[in-house]
């Protein structure tokens, strides 16, 4: 019997996995800052200020603040390392929500759509309420209620938001699928129980480096979200 015949409910990462941020940002960045900064240095450059700002709430340096709260503080240094210190402060603000208007990978909607069929389906993201919220309104992803971080005031790989998806949607861990194109956030969800599933996203880093094609310890893995709805098997 396939291990994941149980599984009732499916849970995503997000950023890279569900949504194609490094694409999404540089829009942004050119459209709000034109030819002042490299747009897609300046999404890498931010991205790369994503882990150490959740570190500062994750050792408990300081309490616990929205996605967007650690975004907002840590765009002022980005535009300063680019040469863009004097970008006022309502740029500024609008350049935290190209988080929020991120584009789906192009094998999503229709992989989520079929899945929602026969599972339920959440976000398990470090992103908070309000942006899962919006990206759900912007491309039509099907999600049936909104997990993760603000939900429990902790980041990934905290074992609460792992834990938090089985206790609210009251089921057993295992029943409980998480999915994403990162194996670090997939071991982090093994390590609580949760059955996991693999995505390869080659372009997520725009070539910069190409993720492993495999996780030979997920459950399983897959190249798109329609495969993934084959393998599950949702028409």
């Amino acid at each position: 019997m396939s291990p994941l015949t149980d599984v009732r409910a499916l849970v995503f990462d997000v950023f890279g996995t569900v949504v194609d941020w490094r694409t999404g940002v540089a829009r942004s960045a050119t459209r709000l800052l034109g030819d002042r900064v490299d747009a897609e240095r300046f999404a890498d450059d931010w991205r790369g200020r994503y882990a150490p700002s959740m570190e500062e709430v994750r050792s408990g340096r300081r309490p616990f603040v929205p996605l967007d709260v650690l975004h907002r503080e840590s765009v002022d240094d980005v535009l300063a390392a680019h040469g863009a210190a004097d970008v006022p402060a309502a740029v500024r603000d609008e350049l935290v929500l190209a988080w929020h208007r991120l584009d789906p990978w192009p094998d999503v909607v229709d992989g989520l759509r079929r899945l929602s069929a026969r599972f339920v389906l959440a976000p398990l993201s470090n992103g908070g309420v309000a942006l899962q919220v919006a990206l759900a309104r912007r491309s039509g992803l099907p999600w049936d209620a909104v997990l993760g971080a603000e939900v429990v005031g902790a980041y990934k790989p905290d074992a609460a938001v792992y834990d938090s998806a089985p206790r609210l949607l009251a089921l057993d861990p295992a029943q409980v699928l998480m999915v994403a194109a990162h194996d670090s956030d997939l071991a982090a969800a093994r390590e609580r129980g949760l059955s996991t599933a693999y995505v390869h996203r080659p372009a997520e880093f725009g070539g910069r480096s190409i993720p492993p094609a495999t996780d030979p310890a997920a459950d399983l893995s897959v190249t798109s979200f329609t495969e993934l709805a084959d393998r599950l098997g949702a028409a």
